[in-house]
Protein backbone atom coordinates (compact mmCIF):
# COMPACT_ATOMS: atom_id res chain seq x y z
CA UNK A 1 0.00 0.00 0.00
CA UNK A 2 0.94 3.69 -0.61
CA UNK A 3 1.06 6.13 1.85
CA UNK A 4 -0.95 9.60 1.24
CA UNK A 5 2.01 12.16 1.12
CA UNK A 6 1.25 14.56 4.01
CA UNK A 7 2.05 18.28 2.46
CA UNK A 8 5.58 19.27 3.16
CA UNK A 9 6.59 15.67 2.92
CA UNK A 10 9.01 14.86 0.39
CA UNK A 11 8.42 11.70 -1.58
CA UNK A 12 11.31 8.63 -1.88
CA UNK A 13 13.77 8.82 -4.89
CA UNK A 14 12.57 5.77 -7.28
CA UNK A 15 15.01 2.74 -6.46
CA UNK A 16 17.62 2.21 -9.00
CA UNK A 17 18.91 5.96 -9.88
CA UNK A 18 20.88 7.74 -9.26
CA UNK A 19 19.98 11.13 -6.99
CA UNK A 20 18.84 13.99 -9.28
CA UNK A 21 18.47 11.94 -12.71
CA UNK A 22 14.69 12.41 -13.70
CA UNK A 23 12.74 8.95 -13.90
CA UNK A 24 11.36 8.85 -17.26
CA UNK A 25 7.30 8.07 -16.98
CA UNK A 26 4.51 7.73 -19.03
CA UNK A 27 1.52 9.58 -17.80
CA UNK A 28 -2.41 9.20 -18.69
CA UNK A 29 -4.94 11.73 -18.35
CA UNK A 30 -8.10 11.14 -16.88
CA UNK A 31 -11.13 13.28 -19.05
CA UNK A 32 -13.52 13.10 -16.25
CA UNK A 33 -10.79 14.08 -13.09
CA UNK A 34 -8.05 15.99 -15.16
CA UNK A 35 -5.48 14.11 -13.24
CA UNK A 36 -2.56 12.16 -13.90
CA UNK A 37 -1.48 8.58 -13.61
CA UNK A 38 1.94 7.09 -13.19
CA UNK A 39 1.79 3.92 -15.33
CA UNK A 40 5.13 2.68 -14.70
CA UNK A 41 3.27 1.22 -11.67
CA UNK A 42 2.40 -2.33 -12.15
CA UNK A 43 -0.33 -1.88 -9.89
CA UNK A 44 -1.41 0.96 -12.03
CA UNK A 45 -1.64 -0.52 -15.73
CA UNK A 46 -4.36 -2.26 -17.08
CA UNK A 47 -8.25 -1.70 -17.60
CA UNK A 48 -9.78 0.98 -15.62
CA UNK A 49 -12.27 -1.43 -14.21
CA UNK A 50 -9.46 -4.31 -13.28
CA UNK A 51 -10.30 -3.86 -9.63
CA UNK A 52 -14.00 -3.96 -10.25
CA UNK A 53 -13.70 -7.41 -11.55
CA UNK A 54 -10.72 -8.55 -9.23
CA UNK A 55 -12.07 -7.92 -6.06
CA UNK A 56 -15.71 -8.91 -7.17
CA UNK A 57 -14.32 -12.77 -8.60
CA UNK A 58 -12.61 -12.93 -5.75
CA UNK A 59 -15.10 -12.46 -3.22
CA UNK A 60 -17.58 -14.84 -4.94
CA UNK A 61 -15.17 -17.66 -5.30
CA UNK A 62 -14.34 -17.42 -1.80
CA UNK A 63 -18.05 -17.17 -0.87
CA UNK A 64 -19.11 -20.08 -3.15
CA UNK A 65 -16.14 -22.37 -1.59
CA UNK A 66 -17.11 -21.52 1.35
CA UNK A 67 -20.59 -22.55 1.73
CA UNK A 68 -19.79 -25.90 -0.01
CA UNK A 69 -17.04 -26.19 3.21
CA UNK A 70 -19.34 -25.08 5.46
CA UNK A 71 -21.81 -28.09 4.39
CA UNK A 72 -18.77 -30.46 4.23
CA UNK A 73 -17.31 -29.65 7.26
CA UNK A 74 -20.73 -29.20 9.66
CA UNK A 75 -22.40 -32.11 8.32
CA UNK A 76 -20.93 -34.35 11.18
CA UNK A 77 -21.98 -31.71 14.23
CA UNK A 78 -25.31 -30.90 12.36
CA UNK A 79 -26.66 -34.42 12.54
CA UNK A 80 -25.68 -34.56 16.24
CA UNK A 81 -27.27 -31.11 17.03
CA UNK A 82 -30.26 -30.23 14.67
CA UNK A 83 -30.94 -34.12 13.35
CA UNK A 84 -30.11 -33.17 9.76
CA UNK A 85 -26.79 -32.83 7.55
CA UNK A 86 -27.67 -29.12 6.45
CA UNK A 87 -28.50 -27.28 9.37
CA UNK A 88 -25.41 -25.01 9.79
CA UNK A 89 -25.16 -24.84 5.55
CA UNK A 90 -28.91 -23.52 5.54
CA UNK A 91 -28.07 -21.35 7.83
CA UNK A 92 -24.80 -20.05 6.01
CA UNK A 93 -26.68 -20.20 3.06
CA UNK A 94 -29.16 -17.97 4.51
CA UNK A 95 -26.98 -15.19 5.53
CA UNK A 96 -25.40 -15.48 2.20
CA UNK A 97 -28.15 -14.67 0.49
CA UNK A 98 -29.06 -11.72 3.05
CA UNK A 99 -25.03 -10.46 2.63
CA UNK A 100 -24.60 -10.61 -1.17
CA UNK A 101 -27.85 -8.33 -2.08
CA UNK A 102 -26.17 -6.38 0.59
CA UNK A 103 -22.77 -6.00 -0.95
CA UNK A 104 -24.63 -5.67 -4.71
CA UNK A 105 -26.27 -2.37 -3.24
CA UNK A 106 -23.29 -0.99 -0.88
CA UNK A 107 -21.19 -1.38 -4.40
CA UNK A 108 -23.73 1.53 -6.50
CA UNK A 109 -23.82 4.24 -3.19
CA UNK A 110 -21.83 6.84 -4.43
CA UNK A 111 -18.44 7.77 -2.40
CA UNK A 112 -19.99 10.94 -1.26
CA UNK A 113 -22.54 9.11 0.92
CA UNK A 114 -19.73 7.20 2.82
CA UNK A 115 -18.60 10.45 4.12
CA UNK A 116 -21.98 11.21 5.22
CA UNK A 117 -22.46 8.01 7.09
CA UNK A 118 -19.29 8.35 8.69
CA UNK A 119 -19.91 9.37 11.86
CA UNK A 120 -23.57 7.66 12.30
CA UNK A 121 -22.10 4.40 11.36
CA UNK A 122 -19.79 5.08 13.97
CA UNK A 123 -22.29 5.97 16.59
CA UNK A 124 -24.40 2.98 16.06
CA UNK A 125 -21.31 0.69 15.81
CA UNK A 126 -20.23 1.89 19.32
CA UNK A 127 -23.74 1.63 20.52
CA UNK A 128 -24.54 -2.27 19.20
CA UNK A 129 -21.18 -3.09 21.05
CA UNK A 130 -21.46 -1.67 24.49
CA UNK A 131 -24.49 -3.54 24.42
CA UNK A 132 -22.34 -6.36 25.83
CA UNK A 133 -22.34 -4.71 28.82
CA UNK A 134 -26.08 -5.16 29.10
CA UNK A 135 -28.47 -7.86 30.07
CA UNK A 136 -28.63 -8.43 26.10
CA UNK A 137 -25.01 -9.67 25.91
CA UNK A 138 -24.57 -13.71 25.24
CA UNK A 139 -21.37 -15.28 26.10
CA UNK A 140 -20.05 -18.55 25.20
CA UNK A 141 -16.38 -20.24 25.74
CA UNK A 142 -15.56 -17.39 28.36
CA UNK A 143 -16.31 -14.74 25.48
CA UNK A 144 -19.02 -12.21 25.27
CA UNK A 145 -19.41 -11.47 21.98
CA UNK A 146 -22.43 -11.49 20.99
CA UNK A 147 -26.30 -9.42 21.78
CA UNK A 148 -29.70 -10.91 21.66
CA UNK A 149 -32.42 -8.82 19.30
CA UNK A 150 -35.18 -9.60 20.77
CA UNK A 151 -37.67 -8.79 17.97
CA UNK A 152 -36.23 -10.73 15.52
CA UNK A 153 -35.27 -13.77 17.98
CA UNK A 154 -31.07 -13.43 16.42
CA UNK A 155 -27.84 -13.29 18.51
CA UNK A 156 -25.53 -11.40 16.50
CA UNK A 157 -21.89 -9.98 16.93
CA UNK A 158 -21.67 -6.01 16.84
CA UNK A 159 -17.71 -6.12 16.88
CA UNK A 160 -18.06 -7.45 12.87
CA UNK A 161 -20.15 -4.74 12.22
CA UNK A 162 -17.91 -1.88 14.29
CA UNK A 163 -14.68 -2.90 12.09
CA UNK A 164 -16.25 -1.60 8.88
CA UNK A 165 -17.45 1.71 10.72
CA UNK A 166 -14.38 2.02 12.04
CA UNK A 167 -13.06 1.84 8.81
CA UNK A 168 -14.99 4.18 7.44
CA UNK A 169 -14.77 6.93 9.65
CA UNK A 170 -11.08 6.58 9.93
CA UNK A 171 -10.60 7.37 6.40
CA UNK A 172 -12.51 9.85 6.49
CA UNK A 173 -10.90 11.90 9.62
CA UNK A 174 -7.66 11.06 8.58
CA UNK A 175 -8.17 12.33 5.47
CA UNK A 176 -9.35 15.49 6.19
CA UNK A 177 -5.86 15.99 8.56
CA UNK A 178 -3.98 14.54 5.78
CA UNK A 179 -1.49 17.43 5.85
CA UNK A 180 -1.04 17.33 9.47
CA UNK A 181 -0.59 13.96 10.08
CA UNK A 182 3.07 14.63 10.92
CA UNK A 183 2.24 16.23 14.40
CA UNK A 184 1.32 13.90 17.09
CA UNK A 185 -2.16 15.74 18.54
CA UNK A 186 -3.42 15.44 15.43
CA UNK A 187 -3.16 11.44 15.34
CA UNK A 188 -4.36 11.22 18.62
CA UNK A 189 -7.38 13.16 18.69
CA UNK A 190 -9.68 12.19 17.70
CA UNK A 191 -8.60 9.24 15.84
CA UNK A 192 -6.87 7.25 18.39
CA UNK A 193 -8.60 8.60 21.02
CA UNK A 194 -11.69 6.35 19.34
CA UNK A 195 -10.07 3.47 18.20
CA UNK A 196 -8.81 2.65 22.05
CA UNK A 197 -12.62 3.32 23.15
CA UNK A 198 -13.83 0.82 20.42
CA UNK A 199 -10.78 -1.30 21.84
CA UNK A 200 -11.69 -0.86 24.86
CA UNK A 201 -15.61 -2.15 24.23
CA UNK A 202 -13.88 -5.38 22.45
CA UNK A 203 -11.63 -6.51 25.06
CA UNK A 204 -14.12 -5.55 27.62
CA UNK A 205 -16.19 -9.10 26.35
CA UNK A 206 -12.66 -11.02 26.97
CA UNK A 207 -12.30 -10.94 23.13
CA UNK A 208 -8.44 -10.47 22.41
CA UNK A 209 -8.66 -12.21 18.77
CA UNK A 210 -11.00 -9.50 17.46
CA UNK A 211 -8.68 -6.37 19.28
CA UNK A 212 -6.38 -7.45 17.12
CA UNK A 213 -8.03 -7.51 14.46
CA UNK A 214 -9.55 -4.13 15.15
CA UNK A 215 -5.86 -2.91 16.05
CA UNK A 216 -4.82 -3.89 12.44
CA UNK A 217 -8.05 -2.09 10.81
CA UNK A 218 -6.21 1.24 13.15
CA UNK A 219 -3.03 0.54 11.79
CA UNK A 220 -3.91 0.21 8.15
CA UNK A 221 -5.81 3.16 8.08
CA UNK A 222 -2.83 5.19 9.73
CA UNK A 223 -0.02 3.60 7.06
CA UNK A 224 -2.16 4.85 4.02
CA UNK A 225 -2.56 8.07 5.82
CA UNK A 226 0.86 9.06 5.92
CA UNK A 227 1.53 8.90 9.40
CA UNK A 228 5.31 8.62 10.18
CA UNK A 229 6.49 5.35 10.54
CA UNK A 230 8.65 5.68 13.84
CA UNK A 231 5.51 6.21 15.73
CA UNK A 232 3.98 2.71 14.73
CA UNK A 233 7.38 1.46 16.35
CA UNK A 234 6.31 2.90 19.42
CA UNK A 235 2.61 2.02 18.92
CA UNK A 236 4.17 -1.75 18.55
CA UNK A 237 5.91 -2.03 21.58
CA UNK A 238 3.01 -0.08 23.92
CA UNK A 239 0.36 -2.89 21.79
CA UNK A 240 3.19 -5.54 22.40
CA UNK A 241 3.00 -4.65 26.57
CA UNK A 242 -0.75 -4.59 26.74
CA UNK A 243 -0.98 -8.35 24.40
CA UNK A 244 1.48 -9.03 27.20
CA UNK A 245 -0.56 -8.66 30.22
CA UNK A 246 -4.01 -9.68 28.91
CA UNK A 247 -2.12 -13.08 28.23
CA UNK A 248 -0.54 -12.83 31.68
CA UNK A 249 -3.85 -12.63 32.96
CA UNK A 250 -5.94 -15.50 31.60
CA UNK A 251 -4.98 -19.01 32.50
CA UNK A 252 -7.24 -19.96 29.06
CA UNK A 253 -4.16 -17.44 27.20
CA UNK A 254 -1.71 -18.90 28.67
CA UNK A 255 -2.06 -22.25 28.06
CA UNK A 256 -2.62 -21.56 24.46
CA UNK A 257 0.33 -19.68 23.94
CA UNK A 258 2.15 -22.92 25.96
CA UNK A 259 0.03 -25.00 23.46
CA UNK A 260 2.18 -23.21 20.44
CA UNK A 261 5.91 -22.02 21.90
CA UNK A 262 6.08 -24.20 24.81
CA UNK A 263 8.68 -27.36 25.23
CA UNK A 264 5.77 -29.62 25.86
CA UNK A 265 2.14 -29.78 25.60
CA UNK A 266 -0.51 -32.40 26.38
CA UNK A 267 -1.97 -33.46 22.81
CA UNK A 268 -5.25 -34.54 25.01
CA UNK A 269 -5.88 -31.12 26.75
CA UNK A 270 -3.89 -27.77 25.59
CA UNK A 271 -2.72 -28.83 22.43
CA UNK A 272 -5.90 -31.52 21.39
CA UNK A 273 -6.89 -28.95 18.72
CA UNK A 274 -3.73 -27.33 16.89
CA UNK A 275 -2.83 -31.22 16.26
CA UNK A 276 -5.36 -32.20 14.98
CA UNK A 277 -5.85 -28.83 12.76
CA UNK A 278 -2.07 -30.28 11.31
CA UNK A 279 -3.16 -33.64 11.15
CA UNK A 280 -6.29 -32.85 8.70
CA UNK A 281 -3.73 -30.60 6.81
CA UNK A 282 -1.11 -33.70 6.58
CA UNK A 283 -3.76 -35.95 5.67
CA UNK A 284 -4.90 -34.31 2.63
CA UNK A 285 -1.72 -34.73 0.38
CA UNK A 286 -1.54 -32.86 -2.85
CA UNK A 287 -5.10 -33.31 -4.20
CA UNK A 288 -7.10 -34.31 -0.75
CA UNK A 289 -8.77 -37.20 0.43
CA UNK A 290 -12.23 -35.80 -1.95
CA UNK A 291 -15.16 -33.75 -0.96
CA UNK A 292 -16.95 -34.75 2.32
CA UNK A 293 -14.48 -37.52 3.11
CA UNK A 294 -13.04 -35.73 5.91
CA UNK A 295 -12.17 -37.44 8.93
CA UNK A 296 -11.43 -34.77 11.42
CA UNK A 297 -14.90 -33.66 11.07
CA UNK A 298 -15.97 -36.68 13.17
CA UNK A 299 -16.09 -34.61 15.93
CA UNK A 300 -11.97 -35.17 16.24
CA UNK A 301 -11.75 -31.50 15.25
CA UNK A 302 -13.12 -28.60 17.13
CA UNK A 303 -14.92 -25.84 15.63
CA UNK A 304 -13.95 -27.63 12.31
CA UNK A 305 -16.75 -25.64 10.23
CA UNK A 306 -15.45 -22.60 11.71
CA UNK A 307 -12.44 -21.17 13.15
CA UNK A 308 -10.60 -24.76 11.47
CA UNK A 309 -12.29 -24.94 8.09
CA UNK A 310 -8.87 -23.79 6.51
CA UNK A 311 -7.87 -27.89 7.69
CA UNK A 312 -10.84 -29.42 6.61
CA UNK A 313 -10.26 -27.65 3.46
CA UNK A 314 -7.06 -29.08 3.10
CA UNK A 315 -7.53 -32.51 4.39
CA UNK A 316 -10.53 -32.71 1.86
CA UNK A 317 -8.90 -30.37 -1.31
CA UNK A 318 -5.27 -30.57 -0.51
CA UNK A 319 -2.50 -29.02 -1.10
CA UNK A 320 -4.65 -27.61 -4.51
CA UNK A 321 -7.10 -26.57 -2.33
CA UNK A 322 -5.50 -24.34 -0.20
CA UNK A 323 -3.27 -22.81 -2.63
CA UNK A 324 -6.35 -22.02 -4.22
CA UNK A 325 -8.06 -20.19 -1.56
CA UNK A 326 -4.49 -18.59 -0.66
CA UNK A 327 -4.80 -17.41 -4.15
CA UNK A 328 -8.10 -15.89 -4.29
CA UNK A 329 -6.75 -13.88 -1.13
CA UNK A 330 -4.05 -12.63 -2.78
CA UNK A 331 -5.91 -11.80 -5.87
CA UNK A 332 -8.44 -9.38 -3.20
CA UNK A 333 -4.58 -7.82 -1.70
CA UNK A 334 -4.13 -6.71 -5.54
CA UNK A 335 -7.19 -5.49 -6.09
CA UNK A 336 -7.66 -3.77 -2.91
CA UNK A 337 -3.50 -2.53 -3.09
CA UNK A 338 -4.49 -0.81 -7.06
CA UNK A 339 -7.63 0.81 -5.64
CA UNK A 340 -4.89 2.39 -3.13
CA UNK A 341 -2.60 3.36 -5.96
CA UNK A 342 -4.90 4.59 -8.42
CA UNK A 343 -7.59 5.90 -6.57
CA UNK A 344 -7.29 9.89 -5.96
CA UNK A 345 -9.41 10.62 -3.39
CA UNK A 346 -7.52 10.21 0.25
CA UNK A 347 -10.84 8.94 2.27
CA UNK A 348 -10.89 6.04 -0.82
CA UNK A 349 -7.18 5.26 0.11
CA UNK A 350 -7.57 4.99 3.91
CA UNK A 351 -10.52 3.17 3.93
CA UNK A 352 -9.68 1.02 1.42
CA UNK A 353 -6.23 0.24 3.17
CA UNK A 354 -7.87 -0.24 6.75
CA UNK A 355 -10.31 -2.90 5.11
CA UNK A 356 -8.08 -4.66 3.34
CA UNK A 357 -5.64 -4.33 7.05
CA UNK A 358 -8.95 -6.35 8.18
CA UNK A 359 -9.54 -8.80 5.60
CA UNK A 360 -6.07 -10.29 4.96
CA UNK A 361 -4.44 -9.70 8.45
CA UNK A 362 -7.84 -11.51 9.49
CA UNK A 363 -7.20 -13.99 7.31
CA UNK A 364 -3.55 -14.42 7.78
CA UNK A 365 -4.50 -14.83 11.72
CA UNK A 366 -6.67 -17.58 10.70
CA UNK A 367 -4.41 -20.05 8.82
CA UNK A 368 -1.53 -18.83 11.27
CA UNK A 369 -3.59 -20.47 13.95
CA UNK A 370 -4.38 -24.13 11.55
CA UNK A 371 -0.74 -24.23 10.55
CA UNK A 372 0.33 -24.05 14.55
CA UNK A 373 2.47 -20.67 14.03
CA UNK A 374 0.19 -19.02 15.84
CA UNK A 375 -1.53 -19.61 18.81
CA UNK A 376 -5.59 -20.56 19.02
CA UNK A 377 -6.92 -17.47 18.90
CA UNK A 378 -10.44 -17.70 17.96
CA UNK A 379 -10.95 -15.56 14.44
CA UNK A 380 -12.75 -16.91 11.63
CA UNK A 381 -11.48 -17.46 7.62
CA UNK A 382 -13.47 -14.26 5.62
CA UNK A 383 -15.81 -15.64 3.83
CA UNK A 384 -15.07 -19.28 4.31
CA UNK A 385 -15.59 -20.05 7.90
CA UNK A 386 -19.36 -20.74 9.19
CA UNK A 387 -21.25 -17.31 10.94
CA UNK A 388 -23.62 -14.72 10.15
CA UNK A 389 -22.12 -11.48 11.60
CA UNK A 390 -19.10 -12.27 10.30
CA UNK A 391 -20.12 -13.23 6.54
CA UNK A 392 -22.86 -9.87 6.54
CA UNK A 393 -20.19 -7.50 7.60
CA UNK A 394 -17.01 -8.88 5.26
CA UNK A 395 -19.74 -8.83 2.23
CA UNK A 396 -20.36 -4.89 3.33
CA UNK A 397 -17.16 -4.07 3.28
CA UNK A 398 -16.38 -5.84 -0.35
CA UNK A 399 -19.38 -3.82 -0.82
CA UNK A 400 -17.76 -0.58 -0.30
CA UNK A 401 -14.94 -1.62 -1.88
CA UNK A 402 -16.20 -2.58 -5.53
CA UNK A 403 -17.84 1.25 -4.73
CA UNK A 404 -14.59 2.59 -4.15
CA UNK A 405 -13.52 0.70 -7.00
CA UNK A 406 -16.54 2.00 -9.33
CA UNK A 407 -15.26 5.09 -8.73
CA UNK A 408 -11.33 5.10 -9.93
CA UNK A 409 -10.49 7.13 -12.94
CA UNK A 410 -12.09 5.92 -15.88
CA UNK A 411 -14.08 2.59 -14.05
CA UNK A 412 -17.60 4.17 -14.46
CA UNK A 413 -16.91 5.52 -18.08
CA UNK A 414 -15.49 2.06 -18.99
CA UNK A 415 -18.30 0.53 -17.04
CA UNK A 416 -21.30 2.32 -18.90
CA UNK A 417 -19.69 1.54 -21.87
CA UNK A 418 -19.32 -2.45 -21.41
CA UNK A 419 -22.67 -2.43 -20.67
CA UNK A 420 -24.02 -0.78 -23.61
CA UNK A 421 -21.80 -3.23 -25.61
CA UNK A 422 -23.86 -6.01 -24.00
CA UNK A 423 -27.20 -4.77 -24.71
CA UNK A 424 -26.38 -4.02 -28.48
CA UNK A 425 -25.18 -7.62 -28.67
CA UNK A 426 -28.18 -8.81 -26.87
CA UNK A 427 -30.07 -6.49 -29.43
CA UNK A 428 -28.32 -8.27 -32.59
CA UNK A 429 -28.87 -11.69 -31.32
CA UNK A 430 -32.74 -11.03 -30.28
CA UNK A 431 -33.10 -9.42 -33.69
CA UNK A 432 -31.68 -12.58 -35.85
CA UNK A 433 -33.49 -15.15 -33.57
CA UNK A 434 -36.91 -12.97 -34.62
CA UNK A 435 -35.90 -12.63 -38.63
CA UNK A 436 -35.06 -16.54 -38.17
Amino acid sequence: MTAVQPAGFPRPALPGRRSGTPARRTHVRDGNRGDTRDTTDPLVRGPAVLSYYVVGGATLLLLAIGVVMVLSASSITSIRETGTPYGYFLDQAKFALVGVPAMVVASRIPVRWYRRLAWPALGLGLVLQSLILSPLARGEKGNTNWIYLPGLGQTIQPSEFLKLALAVWLGLVLARKAHLLHRPMHVLVPGLVVSAAALGLVLAGHDLGTALVVAAVVAGALFVAGVPLRWFGVALVAGAGLVSFLVIDSDNRMQRIMAVFGGDCDTSAACYQTLHGLYGLGTGGISGVGLGASREKWAYLPEAHNDYIFAILGEELGLLGTLLVLGLFTALAVGMFRIVRRHTDPFVKITTGAIAAWILGQALINIGVVIGFLPVIGVPLPLVSAGGSALIATLLAMGVVLAFARDEPGAAAALRARRGAVRRSLAVVVGRRGRG
